[in-house]
This record gives structure tokens, C-alpha cells and sequence, in this order.
């Protein structure tokens, strides 16, 4: 079963970098596709990067990561000024963040009208089989 998890900007919005990066990567261990609302600072995002190459293991085989900006293809300037003024109250966090266990997460593509997100298929525990097999 893939569970994927929505975390508004909102939870993570007091704590400081290494406490955000800590919850968005511990839950992404949890087997959880996290779905950002916002997005992180480009250091942010570097240093999620980084401690994601040390904590992997055995179980753990890293993160697929995924920022997905708003258009910005405004031509009008009515619309350019309300991108501007988006962007000064939420502090260029508009947009929306996608990390998930590359053990899950195949790839994630993304074109102007849709996302798309692939995922592996699960790997089962002995558990999970005898249970399969009892029901047949």
C-alpha cells in the first residue's frame, strides 16, 4: 500500500531548517510520499539532499525530490503584480514540494498541465504473503 501524506506549509512554517528537513526525511523513511504544500529554500532543499545521502542503508535507499513552481507565464501586468504580491506575503513559497522513498517513487514528470508520479510496486513481507496465500 503507498501512502501518501498532505503537510500544509502551515506545520512546518515555525520550526527552523534542520527540524523541517528532519520530519519531511523521517517521514519519507516511514514509506510515506510526502506532499508539500509550498516549498523549501534552495538551502533547504540542498541540505534534505545531503542528509538524505547519510542516512542511507540497507532499508533506506534514498529520497526522489520534486518542486513544482507556479506559472509565471503572466503576460499581462495585472497578473504580473498579483504573482509579485503572492510572492512578498508568502516569501516565495508558492508552489508545491513532492518527496517520497526512491524505493517507492520511480520518477516523477511533470509538464505544464499534470504531474505524473510512478512508483515502484511494493515489495511484500513474508507476512503479507501467507496472508494472500491463506485467502486463496
Amino acid at each position: 500500500m503507498i501512502t501518501m501524506q498532505f503537510m500544509p506549509y502551515s506545520e512546518i512554517e515555525k520550526m527552523d531548517s534542520s527540524s523541517r528537513i528532519k520530519k519531511i526525511l523521517g517521514m519519507a523513511k516511514k514509506d510515506k510520499i510526502v506532499l508539500l504544500q509550498g516549498r523549501l529554500t534552495k538551502k533547504e532543499e540542498g541540505e534534505l539532499i545531503m542528509k538524505t545521502m547519510e542516512e542511507i542503508d540497507e532499508k533506506f535507499h534514498g529520497i526522489e525530490l520534486s518542486i513544482i513552481y507556479p506559472e509565471n507565464g503572466a503576460n499581462g501586468i495585472v497578473s504580473k503584480m498579483k504573482n509579485g504580491f503572492a510572492n512578498f506575503m508568502l516569501g516565495e513559497r508558492q508552489g508545491l514540494t513532492i518527496v517520497g522513498p526512491a524505493s517507492i517513487v520511480k520518477e516523477i514528470k511533470k509538464n505544464p498541465r499534470m504531474i505524473q508520479l510512478l512508483t515502484n510496486e511494493p515489495k511484500r513481507t513474508k507476512k503479507a504473503k501467507a496472508k494472500t496465500k491463506k485467502r486463496r
